[in-house]
C-alpha cells in the first residue's frame, strides 16, 4: 500500500477503505508518512469530504493510535465536555468547575488553540506554574480527591490526532466536518468518560458557519459516541458574536474568574449555566429544570469559584493570581480602537476578530510559534450596543506595539455599524440527542 495511491484516490473523490485509513493514521503517527504527504491528504479530504463510514474509521483509527484511558477507578459518573472552538470561548474554565462543585466527575483532556480560536490548555498555561501535562495515575488521583482535572492530551492518548490537529492548524484544513468530528470524538473515546456533552459552535467565528452544517456535525459526533456506548448530547450554540468580552489567554482566565464570582457577562454566564445543567442531567442529578437551578447556585454561593481554586492548586498553579487577578502578567502596551461613526453595532465577523487577536500574539500562525499570554482584546461594545463616533470599540493588548495596526485593521473590518438596531440573536439554537436521527 502506498500513501500516494491513497492521496490520489481521495483527490479523485473515491471512498477510502478502512485499511487505507488505518495505514495512513499508523504511518503518519510513526513518522513514515511525511508532513507534506499528510497535508495533501488532509486537503483532499477537506475538498472532497468523507462518507460516514470513512469518518467512523478515521475516528476509531485515531482513538486506537495510542493508549485508551480506563477511568473505572474513579467513583461516580464521569462526564466530558467539549467545544468545537470559538472566539472568547472559555466555557470549560467555568462550566467544568460548576459541575464538579456538584459532584460530577470531570477528567477532561483539552486542546491548544487552532486557527483563529483559542485553546483551553493555552489559557490554563497563562496561570503561573499550572501543569497541563498530567500522567494518567495522577489525573485519576486528582479527580478522586477534588472531582476535576483539566489537562492536555495525556501520555500517549490519540497521538495521531495530536499530530493531525497541529498540521490542520497551519494548512487551512481546519473547518472540515469529518476532520472536526473525528478529531473531537477520537479524543473523547480514548479519554474514557461515561458521557459526553458537545458544544457545537455555529456562525462567523466557528469552523461551521451554518445551522445545517452544525446540525450535521453534531449528529455525526453524537452517532459516533452512542455507537461506542457513551451517552452523548450536543448543543448548537451561537458563535456569530464573540463569547463574553475578553479574547486572549490571560484575559479569558480573568473573565472566567469574574463569571464564577457572579460578575461575568450575561451571554457567557447563561451559556455556562446551560452547559453545566446538561452535564448534571447526563450525571443523573435530576430533571433539566432542577439541574439549571443547581448550576446557578454554584455561582451564587461561589462553590464553583472555590472548586477552580482547588483545581489550580492540585495542578501546581499559583492560586494567588486566582484570588487577585491583577497579579497575572499584564501586556506592556494598550491600544484603543475607536468607532468611526454613530449607530448600532449590527454585525461582527467573529472570525476576523479572532484573527485580530491572533495577530497580537495570542495564537499561533505556525505550529511552532510561541504565544504571548497577555495579548488579546477586550471588547467595549458588542452586537446590538449603541455606538457614538469616537467611542472605544475595543482595547488591544500586546507586548509588541508594532502589531496593533494590522490587528486594528482586522477588527474594524470585522465590525459593522448601522443606523438601525439589529434583531436579538439566539444564544442556543438546538439540542441534538440520539432520538433526533
Amino acid at each position: 500500500m502506498l500513501i500516494t495511491d491513497i492521496i490520489a484516490k481521495k483527490r479523485d473523490g473515491l471512498e477510502l477503505k478502512e485499511a487505507e485509513i488505518e495505514f495512513f493514521v499508523q504511518n503518519y503517527t510513526n513518522g513514515i508518512v511525511a508532513d507534506y504527504q499528510a497535508s495533501a491528504l488532509l486537503m483532499a479530504i477537506f475538498i472532497r469530504g468523507m462518507t460516514k463510514r470513512e469518518t467512523a474509521a478515521l475516528t476509531l483509527s485515531m482513538a486506537n493510535s495510542g493508549e485508551r484511558i480506563n477511568l473505572d477507578s474513579i467513583s461516580g459518573i464521569k462526564v466530558d465536555k467539549h467545544s468545537t472552538g470559538g472566539v472568547g470561548d472559555k466555557t470549560t474554565l467555568i462550566a467544568a468547575p460548576m459541575a464538579a462543585a456538584l459532584g460530577v466527575k470531570v477528567a477532561k483532556m483539552s486542546g491548544r488553540g487552532l486557527g483563529h480560536t483559542g485553546g483551553t490548555v493555552d489559557k490554563l498555561e497563562s496561570i503561573p506554574n499550572f501543569c497541563t501535562k498530567i500522567e494518567i495515575e495522577k489525573l485519576i488521583e486528582i479527580v478522586n480527591k477534588i472531582g476535576i482535572c483539566v489537562t492536555g492530551q495525556t501520555g500517549n492518548l490519540a497521538p495521531a490526532d495530536k499530530k493531525i490537529y497541529a498540521l490542520r492548524d497551519v494548512t487551512a484544513t481546519v473547518n472540515s466536518i469529518p476532520l472536526i468530528a473525528s478529531s473531537v470524538m477520537s479524543k473523547k473515546i480514548a479519554a474514557g468518560a461515561d458521557c459526553i456533552l458537545l458544544d457545537v459552535k455555529m456562525g462567523s467565528g466557528a469552523f461551521v458557519k451554518t445551522e445545517e452544517d452544525a446540525v450535521s456535525l453534531a449528529k455525526e459526533m453524537v452517532a459516533i459516541g452512542e455507537n461506542v456506548g457513551k451517552k452523548t448530547v450536543a448543543l448548537i450554540t451561537n458563535m456569530d458574536v464573540p463569547l463574553g468580552n475578553n479574547i486572549g489567554n490571560t484575559l479569558e482566565i480573568i473573565e472566567a474568574i469574574e463569571t464564577l464570582q457572579g460578575k461575568g457577562p450575561r451571554d457567557l454566564t447563561e451559556l455556562c449555566v446551560v452547559l453545566c445543567a446538561n452535564m448534571l442531567e447526563l450525571s443523573q442529578k435530576g430533571s433539566y429544570e432542577e439541574c439549571v437551578k443547581l448550576a446557578r447556585n454554584t455561582i451564587e454561593d461561589k462553590s464553583a469559584y472555590y472548586k477552580l481554586i482547588e483545581m489550580v492548586a492540585a495542578q501546581g498553579g499559583d492560586t494567588d493570581v486566582i484570588y487577585d487577578t491583577t497579579k497575572l502578567k499584564n501586556a506592556k502596551f494598550e491600544y484603543q480602537v475607536k468607532a468611526q461613526t454613530d449607530g448600532f453595532l449590527s454585525h461582527t465577523d467573529t472570525e476576523e476578530i479572532g484573527m485580530a487577536s491572533l495577530l497580537l500574539g495570542a495564537g499561533r500562525i505556525k505550529k511552532e510559534d510561541a504565544i504571548d499570554y497577555s495579548a488579546g482584546i477586550v471588547l467595549k461594545k458588542k452586537y446590538g450596543d449603541t455606538v457614538k463616533k469616537g467611542e472605544t470599540l475595543a482595547l488591544l493588548y500586546s507586548d509588541d506595539e508594532k502589531l496593533f495596526e494590522a490587528s486594528a485593521e482586522r477588527l474594524i473590518a470585522g465590525t459593522e455599524i448601522s443606523s438601525e438596531k439589529p434583531e436579538e440573536q439566539k444564544l442556543i439554537y438546538s439540542k441534538i440527542t440520539k432520538e433526533d436521527f
